[in-house]
């Protein structure tokens, strides 16, 4: 791992901004899924099966990047509680960003149905074809949507925490644009 600037490096930043949009479509199409019986259900299902799959490609991709390059220091007043707060919370959406579309992918394969992502890839299963395995499977991608949706909430409320009221530059590490750090901090 390279030595941490001030900013994420600009692929870093690209990388955790198309997976914030494609998490937060990912968390709302489950939740249409789950929630409809109309035609527009096997639609929402072909959509979070090839967006959990490209989570899961973006996923392996940004951890490599960010063992490569690392993370800004977070700031030295910061409390050290909230320290430990930030490093468990990034530990825990990393593993959700690639457990929830394996344990996705496994279900699928338990349950013996094809999984066929962007109209036509059909991936191998996984696991064999087991009823009860497919029930655990299902309980536990259902029950950790909701924890991986209560953890993007707080990480939204941290980096609003961030911006907002420290105005510690934490937010702007993978916000900003520029490459000069005091180039974003607010004039007093």
């Amino acid at each position: 791992m390279t030595p941490a600037s001030e900013h994420f490096t600009p692929l870093q930043r690209v990388l955790h901004w198309i997976m914030a949009v494609c998490i937060l479509a990912m968390l709302f199409i489950g939740v249409g899924m789950v929630s409809t019986v109309m035609p527009k259900y096997l639609a929402l299902v072909s959509i979070h099966k090839s967006l959990g799959i490209a989570i899961l490609a973006l996923a392996l991709i940004r951890l490599a990047v960010r063992l490569r390059y690392g993370a800004p220091a977070l700031p030295m007043d910061l409390p050290e509680p909230m320290k430990l707060a930030a490093v468990l919370s990034h530990y825990a959406l990393y593993a959700l960003m690639i457990a929830m579309p394996l344990i996705g992918w496994a279900m699928m394969s338990a349950a013996d149905y094809p999984i066929v992502v962007f109209g036509g890839w059909r991936l191998p299963p996984i696991l064999p074809q087991s009823d009860s395995l497919h029930s655990l499977l299902w309980n536990s991608h259902y029950y950790l949507a909701f924890a991986f949706f209560a953890l993007v909430l707080l990480h939204i409320a941290a980096a609003l925490y961030h911006a907002l009221v420290r105005r510690d530059g934490v937010f702007e590490s993978m916000a900003s644009v520029s490459t000069d750090h005091e180039a974003v901090q607010p004039a007093e």
